[in-house]
């Protein structure tokens, strides 16, 4: 007979504390910029390419644009983005980064960076954790979920 596991013993539980706790870092780190995780990762996607459709901005996050056009907007209104219709499809919208948004991305790296090296991960390489947690989102995408 299967024995049904507590929740201390669960690795989905694990992973979802883990990611909970890493928002609430990032989410503290931010602050000091009005930023939220979400919208920072919108930020790393355009500081990577700018001038993106918002459904390639979604896509790169795995977000929907009902979720993602809330982040914009609000980004919009904080003078973080611009947003233009694409002139290749009507209907699509291009996301663009502001002068501000790109004079804050040092200053932004910089916190995080000395956030993340003020942590004491027990020793814990990060480039394994990251190849890790690479190999397995790697394989929920195989799963097709």
């Amino acid at each position: 007979m299967y024995e049904s596991l507590k929740l201390d013993q669960q690795l989905c539980f694990e992973v979802y504390k883990a990611s909970s706790n890493f928002t609430k870092m990032y989410s503290r780190v931010l602050s000091p910029f009005n930023l939220t995780f979400s919208q920072y990762l919108v930020l790393v996607v355009l500081w990577e390419e700018d001038h993106l459709v918002m459904k390639d901005i979604g896509d790169r996050l795995g977000l929907g644009i009902g979720t993602l056009h809330p982040i914009i907007n609000r980004m919009i209104a904080n003078g973080r983005l611009t947003k233009e219709q694409s002139t290749k499809d009507k209907r699509a919208s291009v996301i663009s980064l502001t002068e501000s948004a790109k004079t804050d991305h040092g200053l932004i790296e910089q916190a995080i960076v000395e956030k993340l090296t003020n942590c004491n991960f027990m020793d814990v390489s990060p480039v394994t954790l990251m190849k890790n947690l690479k190999s397995l989102n790697s394989f929920f995408r195989a799963m097709d979920l």
